[in-house]
């Protein structure tokens, strides 16, 4: 996990500092301070040099492009004529979120008219914004006073979703095996992907993977059980032998990652787990403590959602991979769950570390650690592909039920999902947007701070 970073832009006009140069200190305290209450939103903040001229601007922008941040955060000091700054903006590929501020809060008729040349930043706002428009360029507005009111925790919420396009842009994705056969809201081809969203696809070599299996040796085991041991309740029902059989597949994986530099992958367990030079046993306890590293992860080969899960991540840790399986009509709930795989910083408690049956291919038994998940205010995400470059980011909000008392489900991946719409509406409205039947869930966070999130990619947004 990272904060956002950001370039502050300070945008200012060359006549003040010929006509009036005693207010530009004051100007340069007003950037500084800005800077600083954005700090406090938990952003990286870039400074620069107060811009009046397009070649102040176009340094301004090249700083930030070479820093690589999220999000470009403007700020009128003063006015500033449109032109100077219009063609840099419209030109850059980084997000533009424009903070339309001033520093007194009161203007009225007791304001002494000094304070104009401090708070007429607005008009330049407005100046600038007709030229972006004009030229297509897109941009996200936040109005309000830095300090009596919520607009840079707004400005924080839109620098996060930057983010989250940003890392889903430069995503690199493992994928073990082939798509689950059959299965195609998730498919979208590579080539395609890769041109669309940036996200690149790293299949998996069976053969180079086998051997960092049998490479692990069985101090990396024990190492391993000793830090379990501390993440997890062992069952002690479970042979220790079901434990060490599944670690070297765990650790492969990890390896495998890592070498990569992957940001998630994706599993089809019924392809890779036990064929031959398969994968030894389905490393689902690896997937699980993937995710609550910041690696993303999904299931059956999906490797857009994993990307999502991952880029998600990056900002969000307690974001995991779901799948809505059955509906609680009576308490307007949905019943989330998978085979073994959740992001175990959501676990309400210590999972319970066990051995799973896996009857579906000739794989051994491997270990699962289940847990429900916490509850506690979430956004259920969806990014749905539809072919010639189309997607739709389908955003919920809602409840994650805290689960008392017996629950019966307990051995199995597990938390029930209120959405805020009446669950029937809410079911109706999800399938009308087409979208998948695999999601990440974040807690955290709501479908308002997301929805930027759709015009960075660009796709359509369907909130429920």
């Amino acid at each position: 996990m990272r904060y956002p970073k950001i370039g502050l832009l300070p945008l200012y006009v060359e006549l003040y500092d010929r006509s009036t140069p005693e207010i530009r200190p004051d100007i340069e305290r007003a950037y500084r301070h800005a800077a600083e209450l954005l700090r406090q939103q938990h952003l990286e903040v870039l400074e620069t040099s107060v811009c009046r001229l397009e070649a102040e601007f176009a340094a301004a922008i090249a700083q930030f492009e070479q820093a690589d941040v999220d999000a470009v955060v403007t700020l009128h000091l003063a006015y500033s004529p449109s032109l100077e700054s219009e063609k840099v903006l419209a030109a850059t590929q980084l997000p533009l979120l424009i903070l339309d501020t001033t520093p007194t809060y009161t203007f009225d008729q007791t304001t002494d008219d000094s304070a104009i040349m401090l708070n007429h930043g607005i008009h330049g706002v407005q100046d600038m914004c007709n030229l972006l428009r004009r030229n297509g360029k897109a941009y996200q507005i936040f109005a309000g006073h830095m300090e009596h009111s919520d607009v840079t925790a707004r400005v924080a919420g839109a620098a996060r979703a930057a983010m989250v396009a940003h890392e889903l842009r430069r995503s690199r994705i493992g994928l073990v095996g082939e798509p689950f056969a059959g299965m195609g809201d998730f498919r979208v081809p590579a080539e395609a992907m890769e041109r669309e969203l940036g996200i690149v696809t790293v299949p998996y070599d069976f053969e180079k993977g086998a051997a960092r299996v049998a490479a692990v040796t069985p101090a990396e085991v024990e190492a391993e059980y000793e830090a379990d041991c501390r993440r997890f309740a062992v069952d002690p029902a479970m042979p220790r032998a079901v434990y060490d059989r599944t670690a070297p597949t765990c650790l492969a994986i990890r390896r495998w990652a890592a070498e990569e530099k992957l940001t998630g992958y994706t599993i089809n367990f019924l392809e890779t787990a036990g064929r031959p030079a398969g994968l030894p046993v389905m490393p689902f306890t690896e997937c699980c403590t993937a995710m609550a590293n910041g690696v993303g992860y999904a299931g059956e080969g999906d490797v857009l959602t994993a990307a999502l899960v991952g880029a998600l991540l990056q900002t969000y840790p307690e974001t995991t991979f779901v799948e809505m399986f059955c509906p609680d009509w009576e308490h307007g709930s949905v019943f989330l769950s998978h085979m073994g795989e959740f992001n175990y910083a959501v676990a309400d408690g210590k999972p319970l570390l066990q051995e799973k049956p896996f009857p579906f291919t000739d794989a051994e038994n491997p270990t699962v650690a289940y847990q429900t998940m916490k509850g506690g205010r979430a956004v259920l995400v969806n990014l749905a592909p539809f072919g010639d470059g189309r997607y739709t980011l389908t955003l919920a909000d809602g409840e994650m039920l805290s689960i008392r008392g017996e629950n019966r489900l307990a051995k199995a991946v597990n938390g029930w999902f209120r959405p805020d719409t009446p669950l029937p509406a809410f079911l109706e409205a999800y399938s009308r947007a087409g979208a998948t039947h695999h999601s990440a869930l974040v807690y955290g966070c709501t479908a308002a701070e997301l929805q930027s999130l759709g015009e960075l990619l660009p796709c359509s947004v369907v909130c429920i």
